[in-house]
């Protein structure tokens, strides 16, 4: 029994009505959502910390939960691990057709935007005429991340500006009324204009290339380092954060940073 084999069969016996777990036996395709979530973030949490044991258990932990929502759809006879497989192969093959397709697709290699351009045609072939080009977009997604897709997918059918000063300007628009809002008082106008504003440098995240999530992963974590710093220092001098103030703290944090920089050589941040 090869690993695979191996591991839908446990899935079988822990979902055995009779003489399986009692958990396992409870779990649905949404009561499992939150669980799949969290693996897969923890499987990127291995990969930004280079850890390689950690990444293989995280993978192996992720792969579970696509043979427990497999096993979940099996029994209600609605498709099986191989259906998902299957399925994700025909996939592969047909947005490669520089490595599988025609001995001229193979000719004519990876083209500009195919993958894009299949995978709308894909979306076109599956969607009734009524529906939108924005089905499909995970509501489960990051925010930060939807909106990138979301823009992506609008741009798709000519909605985009045709350069990265459009969504530059927009953040400057975005910013002055989200100003306006703060002025005003208003909570909730405040809360909108402010999901305007990240909206926009979404947006402006697309036209530079770069991931949003990831970029702001990056801040987030040279934040936490630098922070963790400051309190390392604090600590060996006796002295509790909370006791210090504003102003304070801003020069042990700049210490901090430019002792990062110094080490690092790293410029301006």
């Amino acid at each position: 029994m090869n690993p695979i084999e191996k591991l839908l069969d446990i899935m079988a016996r822990l979902r055995d009505p009779d003489t399986g777990c009692p958990w396992d036996r409870e779990q649905d395709f949404s009561t499992l959502a939150p669980y799949t979530l969290e693996e897969a973030y923890e499987v990127v949490d291995a990969i930004r910390r280079d850890d390689i044991d950690g990444i293989r258990d995280e993978l192996g932990d992720l792969l579970l939960q696509v043979v427990f929502h497999s096993r979940v759809a099996e029994e209600a006879g609605a498709f099986t691990f191989d259906d998902v497989a299957g399925s994700i192969a025909a996939k592969m093959l047909r947005r490669h057709p520089h490595v599988f397709g025609t001995d001229d697709e193979k000719d004519r290699g990876v083209v500009a935007g195919s993958w894009e351009r299949i995978k709308a045609d894909e979306r076109r072939a599956s969607r009734p005429a009524n529906k939108s080009v924005l089905d499909g977009i995970a509501s489960a997604l990051p925010s930060l991340k939807r909106s990138e897709k979301l823009g992506k997918r609008a741009a798709g059918v000519g909605f985009d500006w045709p350069d990265r000063e459009g969504p530059l300007a927009k953040i400057a628009e975005e910013l002055a009324e989200l100003k306006e809002a703060m002025n005003e008082g208003n909570s909730a106008h405040e809360a909108e204009e402010l999901g305007d504003l990240l909206f926009a440098v979404a947006n402006l995240a697309r036209h530079l290339n770069i991931d949003p999530e990831e970029a702001l992963a990056a801040a987030n974590h040279k934040f936490e380092r630098r922070f963790r710093e400051m309190e390392r220092e604090l600590r060996q001098t006796g002295t509790a954060l909370a006791a210090l103030d504003i102003d304070t703290l801003e020069v042990h944090w700049q210490t901090a940073k430019s002792r990062e920089q110094a080490t690092t050589g790293s410029g301006k941040d």
